[in-house]
């Protein structure tokens, strides 16, 4: 994930036109007393549900890659059985392999109105990669990238029962033949093979990036569907990478064509702040960029991740990746003890909102007993009396 310059892509990029879709924000009272919040026991290192099966060493073809892989399924199966859940497979020689090709395995969950048929929905697209670093020997890897898979898990599983709600009530009132942009699809992508096997090059790198994008592109949907192909549909690709570090590493609008999307978390964030619903120490906002204006100059740096090939075929990206790493970056202290659990919950939330809003879930969540919060800042003040 070092920075280059992508000479052949900045002047395309900056007159990419984003698709225009619908927003709606959360309510104060959806978000204080209704929106399922981040748990201790999902992210607890030791014993949390969501977080604590992926703290482990995890290179691509190796039994802990498989315990992952296993830990992503079984979350899907028992906790979002109405998501289809695929995997999509490929090989690869690496630098340090010799001739042996190298297994990599993306796993692919989605989440479409029932209603839809799957080449005239587009989709909201949320992305980590869940692989660890070859070296050093039992690396981890735990804001690079397991926290940023834990908190999509949460998110996701937050906002389902809205979403089965909203599409029920479409269903029932007979509002299935609307414009496009009114029913969206859902989407996790935990790609493999991020991390270099040696040094970061164009070919030991990204391995399950390129090898699924490559067949999204080449894969047609049916000639009288609304879009050409699997790469074509996703609306928005979220990238979540270096998350959940206990330091203040603010993150840029790295793309014109989705700083719109940039906008809205920022927002999201914002008013999750001034209600007092992080957990974390305060500090400087983590996407400090609001206020950049469309005709503004935008970095011609791109950082090296996930998304290098899936914008380079024009799909918008969100990359939320801080422009300076963690400390940790790329050593064995990248791990469970050196993550700040409290910023961890932030961004599981503020991914949860952002997607909430995207797909337009306002009215569609209910009270339970895992909705009922107090805000962080009553609780301190409570504590300082």
């Amino acid at each position: 994930m070092w920075c280059w310059r992508l000479h052949r892509l900045v002047t395309s990029l900056l007159f990419l036109s984003p698709r225009v879709l619908s927003y709606t924000p959360l309510s104060e009272n959806t978000l204080l007393h209704l929106l399922p919040q981040p748990k201790t026991a999902d992210f607890d290192i030791h014993t949390g549900n969501l977080l604590a099966p992926i703290l482990i060493p995890r290179v691509p073809g190796t039994p802990g890659s498989q315990i992952v892989r296993q830990h992503f399924a079984d979350f899907f199966h028992q906790s979002l059985p109405e998501w289809s859940l695929t995997f999509q497979n490929s090989t690869s020689k690496t630098p340090t392999h010799g001739d042996t090709e190298v297994p990599f395995v993306n796993v692919v969950a989605t989440r479409d109105p029932p209603w839809m048929q799957p080449g005239n929905i587009g989709r909201l697209t949320f992305v980590a990669h869940y692989d660890s670093k070859y070296k050093p020997d039992g690396f981890i890897g735990a804001t690079d990238s397991a926290a940023p898979c834990a908190m999509i898990m949460h998110a996701m599983r937050a906002i389902d029962g809205a979403l089965t709600k909203k599409w029920e009530a479409a269903q029932a009132q007979g509002d299935i033949d609307v414009d496009l942009e009114e029913y969206k699809g859902i989407q996790v992508l935990f790609l493999d093979g991020e991390e270099a096997f040696k040094d970061w090059t164009a070919t030991d790198s990204i391995y399950g990036a390129r090898a699924l994008a490559e067949e999204w592109e080449h894969t047609p949907n049916p000639a009288t569907s609304t879009y050409k192909n699997r790469l074509d549909s996703i609306d928005l690709f979220v990238l979540l990478d270096l998350l959940g570090s206990p330091e203040d590493l603010p993150i840029p609008s790295w793309q014109h064509s989705s700083h719109w999307s940039y906008v809205k978390m920022a927002e999201a964030e914002e008013r999750l702040r001034k209600l007092g619903l992080f957990k974390s120490k305060a500090g400087r906002t983590w996407l400090p960029e609001k206020d950049k204006k469309e005709t503004d100059v935008f970095n011609s740096y791109f950082m090296q991740d996930d998304h290098l090939p899936f914008i380079a075929r024009g799909v918008h990206v969100l990359h939320l990746i801080p422009s300076r790493f963690p400390s940790v970056w790329h050593k064995i202290t990248d791990d469970g003890e050196h993550l700040d659990i409290p910023t961890v919950e932030d961004w599981a939330l503020l991914t949860t909102v952002f997607a909430a809003e995207y797909m337009e879930l306002e009215g569609f969540f209910e009270r339970s007993k895992d909705t009922k919060v107090k805000r962080h800042a009553d609780v301190i003040s409570k504590t300082e009396l």
